[in-house]
C-alpha cells in the first residue's frame, strides 16, 4: 500500500469519524432543542391548568375544567393525555382529565416531584408511539395542599424531524467526503506526488553513481527541507569520494615507490651477496694458486741466477718467471674487481632492519608454505651498521632455515630480537623447527664450500659471508642445534653509542 493510499484512507477515516461525532452532537443538540420546546409548551399548559384549579376548585369549576381538557385533547392531536391529581391522606387521587391513551404515573416519579417540587420529565413509549411525559407539582396558596398536573405529548413529530435530519446529515456527509477525497487526490499529486517522484528519481540516479545530480526542488515546506538536506549530504559524499580517490591514487603511488625501493634494495643485497661470494671464491683461488705460483717463480729465478744455461733455456726460464708474474697480476685484478664495496655505517633500528628485510624473503617463505613469526619488542636501542650487509646476513640465515624446512610439514620460522644488556649488544635470532644439525657436522658448518646439499651449484659460503659481515661490525655469529630440536642462528651486534659516535 502506497503512502498516498494510506494518507487518503487515514484522512478520509479521520474526517468521517469527526463528521460522525460532530453530526451526533448536532443531532443531540437539535433533539434537546425540540424536547425543550415541547416541554416548554407542556409546562405552559400545565401551569394554566394548575392555576385554574387553584382558583376554581369547586365541583362546578372541576366539571368545566374536565370538559375543557377533553376538548383540548380532541382538538390537539399532539396531546396524548392530561391528568389533574391531588394528594389525599398520602394517596394520589384523580381529579380531572382526558386522554387518548391509558397511563399510570410511576410512584417514584411522583415521589421525586414531591421531594423536589420541580417538574419531572420522562421519555416514554406508548401504544400511540414515543411521547414526552410531564409531571408538574404545585402547592395551593389557600390550604397548602399539593396537586399535580400530568401531561403526555406525542413525540412522533420530533422523531420524524430527527430522522429527516439524520438522513440529510448522512447524504451531506457522503457528498462532503467524496468532495474531500477528490480534492485530496488531486492535491496530493500536485503538492506531494510530483515532488516525491523528483526526489526518488534523483536518489535512484545517485545510487547508480551519478553523484553530481541534485534535487531541483525549491519549496519552503518539509519536502523542500528534505531536498536541501539531501543536496548537502550529496555534496559531502561527493567531496568524501573525491578525497578517497585522491588518497587511493596517493596510496597507489606510494605502493609503486615502495615497490621500486624494495626491488632496488633486493638488487643491492643480491649484488652484495654475489660480490661477497665471489670475493671468498677469489680469495680461496688466490690462496690455492698463489703458493704454487710463488714456488714456480722462485725456482725459475734461482735457476736463472745459477747461470751457464744455453740461451734457449735461459729464455724459457725468463718466460716462466714472466708468466707467473702475469698470473699473479690477473688473480689480484680479479680480487679487486670482486671485492665488496667499503661498508657504509649508519644509525638504524632493529625494527627498520626487519621491516626492510622480511618483505624480501616473504615470497620464498610463502612458496615453501612456512609460517613466519616475529617477536621484536619496542624500544630497543639503535644500531650503527651497514644496513645492506646486515640484510644480506639475515637473508642468508633465513634462507638456510627455509631449506632446512623444505621437506617438513607445519614448518615455522621465528625471528626474535632481544637486548643483551650486560654485554651492551642486541641479539637477532632466526630459529626453525627443522630436523636440526648432527653433532659431527655442526663443527664444519663454518668451513667455506661445506654443504650437505648435493646440487651442482656454488654452496657453503652463506655462513662464511655472515661471519665476515659480523667481523666488519665487531659482532658475532652463534649456531645452536640438536637433532630433531631445530636450529637457531643468532647474530650479535653492539649497541650504538651515540655519544661516542
Amino acid at each position: 500500500m502506497t503512502i498516498r493510499t494510506r494518507l487518503m484512507l487515514v484522512t478520509v477515516l479521520a474526517i468521517a469519524m469527526t463528521m460522525a461525532v460532530w453530526g451526533w452532537v448536532q443531532l443531540q443538540v437539535f433533539d434537546n432543542l425540540l424536547t425543550e420546546q415541547q416541554a416548554q409548551r407542556l409546562g405552559e399548559l400545565a401551569d394554566t391548568v394548575s392555576t385554574y384549579y387553584e382558583y376554581f376548585p369547586t365541583r362546578r369549576g372541576l366539571s368545566a375544567l374536565d370538559a375543557t381538557l377533553k376538548d383540548h385533547v380532541q382538538t390537539d392531536p399532539r396531546l396524548a393525555r392530561i391528568d389533574l391529581l391531588t394528594i389525599e391522606k398520602s394517596a394520589v387521587e384523580f381529579v380531572a382529565g382526558a386522554g387518548r391513551i391509558a397511563y399510570d404515573w410511576p410512584e417514584n416519579t411522583i415521589a421525586a416531584a414531591i421531594e423536589t417540587m420541580k417538574p419531572q420529565y420522562l421519555s416514554i413509549n406508548t401504544e400511540g408511539g414515543p411521547a414526552l411525559a410531564l409531571l408538574y407539582p404545585d402547592v395551593s396558596e389557600k390550604d397548602r395542599s399539593i396537586h399535580f398536573v400530568g401531561m403526555i405529548s406525542f413525540s412522533q413529530t420530533r422523531t420524524e424531524i430527527l430522522g429527516r435530519a439524520w438522513v440529510l446529515l448522512l447524504y451531506s456527509s457522503i457528498g462532503l467526503l467524496s468532495v474531500i477525497f477528490i480534492v485530496l487526490l488531486v492535491s496530493y499529486d500536485r503538492l506531494i506526488g510530483r515532488s516525491l517522484r523528483t526526489i526518488i528519481k534523483t536518489i535512484d540516479e545517485f545510487q547508480e553513481g551519478n553523484y553530481r545530480h541534485r534535487i531541483d526542488l525549491k519549496r519552503p515546506d518539509e519536502l523542500g527541507h528534505l531536498a536541501t538536506h539531501f543536496n548537502d549530504m550529496a555534496t559531502e559524499i561527493e567531496q568524501v569520494l573525491a578525497r578517497n580517490r585522491e588518497l587511493t591514487q596517493h596510496l597507489e603511488n606510494r605502493v609503486q615507490e615502495e615497490t621500486i625501493k624494495v626491488v632496488e634494495l633486493q638488487n643491492q643485497v643480491n649484488q652484495l651477496q654475489r660480490l661477497t661470494a665471489m670475493g671468498h671464491l677469489t680469495a680461496t683461488l688466490a690462496h690455492d694458486l698463489g703458493t704454487p705460483l710463488h714456488s714456480i717463480a722462485g725456482l725459475a729465478r734461482l735457476l736463472l741466477e745459477r747461470g751457464g744455461w744455453p740461451p734457449d733455456v735461459s729464455r724459457k726460464l725468463e718466460l716462466i718467471v714472466q708468466q707467473t708474474q702475469r698470473l699473479h697480476a690477473v688473480i689480484q685484478n680479479i680480487r679487486r674487481v670482486t671485492r665488496p664495496p667499503e661498508p657504509h655505517f649508519e644509525a638504524t633500528t632493529v625494527e627498520e632492519l626487519l621491516n626492510e628485510t622480511l618483505p624480501l624473503v616473504e615470497p620464498l617463505i610463502q612458496k615453501a608454505n612456512i609460517v613466519l613469526k616475529v617477536q621484536a619488542p619496542e624500544g630497543l636501542p639503535p644500531l650503527h651498521v651497514d644496513r645492506y650487509r646486515i640484510q644480506t646476513a639475515l637473508m642468508n640465515l633465513i634462507q638456510n632455515a627455509t631449506e632446512a624446512l623444505a621437506a617438513r610439514e607445519n614448518g615455522a620460522i621465528t625471528v626474535t630480537a632481544a637486548l643483551d644488556a650486560p654485554n651492551r649488544r642486541i641479539a637477532i635470532s632466526i630459529g626453525d623447527n627443522g630436523p636440526g644439525i648432527p653433532p659431527e657436522l655442526l663443527a664444519r658448518i663454518y668451513e667455506p664450500f661445506f654443504s650437505t646439499h648435493v646440487e651442482e651449484r656454488l654452496r657453503g659460503l652463506g655462513l662464511v659471508i655472515v661471519q665476515d659481515i659480523m667481523k666488519i661490525h665487531s659482532g658475532a655469529l652463534e649456531i645452536s642445534s640438536s637433532p630433531g630440536g631445530g636450529t637457531t642462528a643468532s647474530i650479535y651486534l653492539p649497541v650504538y653509542d651515540q655519544a661516542a659516535g
